[in-house]
């Protein structure tokens, strides 16, 4: 491999080699795609060849088999690129995202679905479960939690009225960038940015900007894209967002914590078989007395049932009753968590399935 007596027109030649017959395996690969969609039958769309299971069983393969020099997450990136491409052969996936171009929700889609997906910008996270439930899009991706900002309010309390099932998960590594006409810091008076981006980024800024005023729009690109419009204002935003809007970067990774991870959930309408290593997504109501929740939440570790989350809102159902929404490991297809909610079932006044899906993948 290493063969120091290669010269460079040879080691040239084999990469000419080697690339061909990459070619050639992945014109392989989506011909046998092609003949998955004739056995499935005519007149499907790109939603019923969708399989998530399927799909993560594959990309978790690649990473069992890789051994660099390439990191998991780059040959999970290549891989889900193929597929998507593959699978868009006759239809494309239509995938709805909190828009506009640019944002993170919009790097979360093609995180997952690749770019042969076509992304819908929507005006608003209500938007997203709302086209998903119309079928004007087969899937949607919506944030729901940050490793610093915690729970996104406005996504869980969709699932309080919304019949959309949680069909996968993605974990997005943000880095912030401060975005600008100019170069430089000097002279910006204004910084906009979501809401929760200027949280992520409120030490950054009050070091850097202390006399600048913060102002929190709708989503980072619209941010980015009034900051476009105006010399003496900046905007925060991926390093996307400044491609698409024809802004300089005047600074990278802003954020206050190196670990800044937003988690997003794909939703869709129906639930999909195990694919080995998934999570599953709770809606739990209780009666308002002492001990109801212990009486719902022991029958889990009873069973052996690991619970990774537990969140509450105000249920909408009446004044102080409140939902908790929870996560805990396994399909809701094993016999532990099925027993598990058999128990519970007495104890609580409503138990619904929000989904349940493949664990994300790097």
């Amino acid at each position: 491999m290493n063969d120091p007596k290669l010269s460079l027109t040879q080691a040239r030649e084999r990469i000419d080699s080697i690339d061909r017959q990459i070619q050639e395996l992945i014109s392989e690969r989506a011909n046998w795609a092609r003949q998955v969609a004739k056995v499935k039958g005519e007149g499907l769309s790109a939603i019923d060849y969708y399989r998530p299971e399927r799909e993560a069983h594959v990309l978790r393969m690649v990473v069992d088999r890789n051994h660099g020099p390439l990191s998991d997450a780059e040959m999970v990136r290549l891989f889900r690129e193929i597929m998507s491409s593959c699978l868009a052969q006759e239809d494309p996936l239509k995938v709805g995202y909190l828009g506009p171009e640019g944002t993170f929700s919009e790097q979360a889609v093609r995180k997952h679905f690749g770019h042969a997906a076509y992304g819908l910008p929507l005006g608003s996270i209500e938007e997203v479960f709302q086209e998903v439930a119309a079928g004007h899009a087969d899937f949607g991706i919506v944030p729901v939690e940050n490793s610093g900002q915690g729970m996104i309010q406005m996504t869980l309390d969709m699932f309080l009225t919304s019949e959309a099932r949680i069909c996968g998960e993605v974990e997005l590594r943000v880095h912030q960038c401060l975005l600008s006409q100019k170069d430089t810091l000097q002279g910006i008076k204004r910084v906009y940015g979501h809401a929760q981006s200027l949280q992520q980024c409120k030490t950054w800024l009050r070091v850097n900007l202390p006399e600048a005023e913060c102002i929190a729009v709708h989503s980072n690109a619209e941010g980015a894209r009034l900051a476009r419009h105006a010399d003496d204002a900046a905007a925060i935003a991926g390093a996307t967002a400044a491609k698409v809007y024809g802004l300089k970067t005047v600074a990278q990774a802003i954020e206050d914590r190196a670990d800044n991870t937003t988690r997003f959930l794909v939703i869709g309408r129906s639930l999909f078989p195990p694919s080995g290593n998934d999570r599953t997504s709770l809606l739990i109501t209780v009666n308002d007395k002492p001990g109801a929740l212990y009486d719902v939440l022991s029958p889990f570790a009873k069973h052996d049932v690991s619970m990774n989350r537990i969140e509450s809102r105000p249920a909408h159902t009446g004044k102080w009753q409140y939902a908790f929404f929870i996560d805990v490991s396994g399909h809701i297809d094993d016999a532990a968590l099925q027993a598990a909610l058999k128990d519970m079932g007495p104890m609580a006044t409503q138990v619904r399935v929000l989904g349940s899906y493949p664990v994300a993948l790097p």
